[in-house]
């Protein structure tokens, strides 16, 4: 029996379009979907069978907003997202990843977002986006990776090597080459550019160097898909800016995790789908990712204001020795807000410390800031433990809204994503729970959508999004990445005091045609491999 072979028997088929599931047999050869049929033979007995009676037969699930790049190559097993039916991740999120670099930042961007990947033990051998795919295929042990990967260049590590961490705008030299790096990085693979515009280096960048990059991204046919300035006070701004930066570039628009956070915001995901559907009206391709919790995650160093990160963490930790300095950094975060915490002033009750970088810091794990600071003023606490820990925390933050959530999740142009921060002590639940948690508790549960429609959310749309034209449906020759789940049992089974469970319902997960995922129980395969634009080199 070739390992390759399988005919999966009497599945209830939600194909990712959104059209109404019928039942068929699907027959799987070479990691392509070879037949769809109402009884397909088994190839003379060649061909495994499964039996999919009761379960549901769906693309496999495309994470459009990850943070796997480090884990690919270090987790076999990786259950946090083929224990969910994922088959393709996209890294590079939020402008910040590690290539492309160089030998002066390399050692910067690793240290730079170990809050969100740790520091694994990983030859970091690459230099160029292409180095790193060519990585990925390698894969662990030269055997693959367990998920497909692709890539976005992030404008943040551009800037940093084409400028470093200064707080200015780029010469026209300095821009040119930035240019040259993004070009670079879409002919190797990559599918657009992402930004994390409340994350230094790349907050540091105007409207007009965006724009600039976004139309070399135009020319390949790739997407922008930014992590923009503002999820609180100055969030509408902030998406208008991304909708016209695209407007202007000619670029197509992907907002990640698209979400609306804070008091200030309860209740306005109108006004953002409004401005959404006008782009679209325009002619501006725009479409949006989100996580359906309300709890978001991230460094605990982007909380500090844009201005007192220039030129990297040893220039903070100097102005962190000033008096001055430190308490305009106080009055920011306690007053006024900081840009980098999405310009509301801080409530240190309402950011938790999800990880710590140096283990005689564990103590504080679980607790919100308020709470770790004990007697001591919180923002005060909040700058010795980022130096303690080498900036390396990690922190959640409890200020989503739910109202917002549901609204933004219903829209058409939407797609699934878990930005999962897979390192550390207390990640968030939904790196192992988002794609379960859209089926289980917001499908079954809440009935906001059929089971078709979100399958469509998870996988059919994100691939158009990708321009994919082999991936994201059910359909004869197509890549066999599928899943199978139980509609009545499926459930994201993670929570915050036990955030790495596996989901429940998910049986089966097939990566290019090979059984990753075999009656809930993790096989041997690694089948993953990069995934790159259509056309690239």
């Amino acid at each position: 029996m070739a390992a390759e072979d399988f005919v999966i028997r009497g599945a209830e088929i939600a194909d990712g379009t959104g059209a109404p599931r019928y039942r068929a047999d699907v027959a799987v050869r070479d990691g392509r979907i070879a037949e769809i049929g109402e009884r397909l033979a088994d190839g003379s007995g060649r061909a495994r069978t499964v039996d999919a009676g009761g379960l549901v037969l769906a693309p496999g699930f495309i994470d459009m907003h990850a943070h796997s790049e480090l884990a690919l190559l270090t987790d076999h097993d990786h259950l946090a997202k083929l224990g969910q039916g994922v088959t393709l991740e996209v890294l590079g999120q939020d402008g910040l990843s590690y290539a492309p670099v160089d030998d002066a930042t390399a050692p910067q961007m690793w240290k730079a977002i170990a809050a969100w990947n740790g520091r694994l033990d990983v030859d970091y051998d690459w230099r160029t986006v292409g180095e790193y795919l060519d990585r990925l295929d390698r894969g662990i042990d030269g055997r693959g990776i367990p998920v497909n990967a692709a890539y976005l260049v992030p404008h943040g590590t551009v800037r940093m090597l084409a400028m470093g961490w200064d707080d200015r705008p780029p010469t026209p030299a300095e821009l040119d080459a930035m240019k040259a790096l993004v070009a670079q990085g879409m002919e190797e693979g990559a599918f657009g550019l992402s930004a994390g515009l409340s994350y230094t280096p790349g907050m540091y960048a105007g409207t007009a160097e965006l724009v600039e990059l976004c139309a070399v991204v135009a020319e390949y046919g790739g997407y922008f898909g930014p992590h923009q300035r503002s999820y609180g006070a100055g969030a509408m701004e902030g998406y208008a800016e991304m909708i016209q930066i695209c407007r202007q570039a000619g670029c197509a628009l992907h907002l990640a995790h698209a979400t609306l956070n804070y008091d200030v915001n309860a209740g306005r995901a109108a006004e953002l789908l409004k401005l959404v559907d006008e782009a679209l009206d325009e002619g501006v391709p725009v479409s949006l990712d989100t996580y359906p919790y309300l709890p978001g995650m991230t460094m605990l160093a982007a909380l500090l204001p844009s201005w007192s990160l220039a030129g990297g963490y040893g220039a903070l930790r100097e102005r962190l020795e000033d008096a001055d300095a430190r308490a305009r950094i106080v009055h920011e975060l306690d007053v006024t807000g900081t840009d980098g915490a999405n310009g509301v002033p801080a409530d240190w009750a309402k950011y938790e410390i999800a990880s710590v970088a140096n283990p005689e810091l564990r103590e504080y794990v679980g607790k919100p800031v308020a709470e770790a600071a004990g007697g001591r003023r919180p923002a005060e606490f909040f700058l010795d433990l980022l130096v303690r820990d080498d900036f390396g925390t990690g922190c959640l933050m409890h200020v989503g809204n739910e109202e917002n959530v549901r609204a933004i999740m219903r829209h058409g142009v939407h797609t699934g994503s878990s930005d999962g921060v897979l390192a550390g002590e207390k990640i968030h639940p939904r790196a192992w729970g988002s794609f379960a948690r859209y089926l289980g508790h917001y499908t079954r549960e809440l009935g906001l959508f059929s089971v078709e429609e979100c399958v469509a959310h998870l996988s059919g749309r994100p691939a158009a999004v990708l321009g994919l034209g082999d991936r994201g449906l059910v359909k004869e020759g197509y890549a066999a990445d599928l899943v199978l789940f139980d509609p009545d049992t499926v459930d994201a089974m993670a929570t915050f005091a036990e955030p790495r469970r596996q989901a429940a319902g998910i049986p089966y997960v097939f990566v290019n045609g090979a059984l990753a995922v075999d009656e809930g129980r993790r096989t041997e395969v690694l089948p993953g491999r990069s995934v790159r634009r259509p056309g690239s080199r």
